[in-house]
């Protein structure tokens, strides 16, 4: 732990870049004050509503509230909720100079809303997305590819995140792949919904219904699983290869390596998922950007998301509270 605990300390010397695409998540919260006479509904009266930075925009919060340095590139659409996101991202001192707002495009948006009754816990009875279409236009692209090029050329490493809305597509990490030329710093991926057309880079987080849909098959067991997960690896070019498995901890594959099993950190019944991943692959790669091995920054990347699903909302975590947590855990 002692270990882990300086690998932290080196957090706020590292600059990281994270491309892809930045989501408004919006909570509003209400309470249900009766049946409606027009239809068999509640009507919630309303409490107050919440925006917070989600997909890119939350990795890259993450990272600036580990203590990183943090350049975000992402497009958001010239409206009033890309105002507030953008203003919410600079609050968490994510820079946001390569982050365009264009009116061509509305600010990808997903809303969530939590209700209940005057003493019960709000509970989400609703997600309503307003998505983007994937394409940019052409200015829209050459915008993103100089930004690019610009913000990896000081960077200690980069975050792809995808989450196929048009701004990490498949042809961006060609222009990240130039960008880093032989310069030896650590790509992360996290894809939704197409990892395998980002070959080639340091490491990615898919959870382990991702590595089923990858591979076009269910695995029966936490063997058959880091099976799978190595044939994953080699057939994406990965040094290694972190699969996210809720409850059940990780499961971290590295070539040449026998497959690490991390179990899950504090209470097994999470408060909220929201954006978890987001917050893992931001310490995964913050850890090796800092020097850690995989193993060591899997553990780090662990206790994050251990932290982090006992918050409600799309949350970040500190490195104060990532050392809090470690401190707890005797050394061996």
């Amino acid at each position: 732990m002692n270990h882990l605990a300086g690998i932290v300390g080196g957090f706020s010397r590292k600059r990281i870049v994270v491309i892809g695409d930045a989501i408004a998540d919006q909570f509003i919260y209400g309470e249900i004050s009766r049946v409606s006479r027009e239809a068999p509904v509640f009507i919630l009266k309303h409490e107050h509503t919440e925006t917070t930075p989600g997909g890119a925009g939350n990795c890259a919060a993450n990272l600036a509230a580990l203590g990183a340095q943090v350049a975000l590139i992402s497009v958001l659409g010239d409206d009033e909720t890309g105002q507030i996101l953008s203003s919410k991202l600079r609050e968490a001192g994510v820079d946001c100079t390569g982050v365009s707002q264009s009116d061509s495009r509305q600010t990808t948006t997903k809303v969530r809303v939590l209700a209940g009754q005057i003493h019960s816990t709000r509970q989400q009875v609703i997600r309503i997305d307003y998505d983007n279409e994937p394409g940019l236009s052409a200015d829209l692209q050459e915008k993103l590819r100089t930004d690019i090029s610009r913000a990896v050329a000081g960077a200690d490493a980069v975050i792809i995140s995808d989450y196929n809305y048009g701004v990490a597509a498949p042809a961006i990490g060609e222009v990240v792949r130039k960008a880093v030329g032989d310069r030896r710093i650590p790509v992360l991926v996290d894809s939704r919904f197409r990892l395998s057309d980002f070959s080639g880079f340091t490491s990615a987080t898919p959870n382990e219904d991702e590595v089923e849909e990858l591979l076009g098959a269910e695995h029966s067991d936490e063997a058959a699983l880091a099976h799978a997960a190595e044939q994953l690896r080699q057939r994406l070019g990965y040094q290694a290869l972190l699969v996210t498995r809720g409850g059940h901890g990780m499961t971290l594959i590295e070539a040449n390596t026998a497959p690490l099993h991390i179990d899950a950190v504090g209470s097994r019944q999470p408060v909220d998922v929201t954006g978890a991943g987001d917050t893992v692959i931001a310490t995964y790669t913050l850890a090796l950007a800092s020097g850690a091995s995989f193993a060591d920054a899997a553990r780090l990347a662990n206790f994050a998301g251990g932290i982090v699903v006992m918050k409600r909302g799309t949350a970040t975590v500190s490195a104060e509270e990532l050392l809090s947590s470690m401190s707890q855990v005797p050394n061996e």
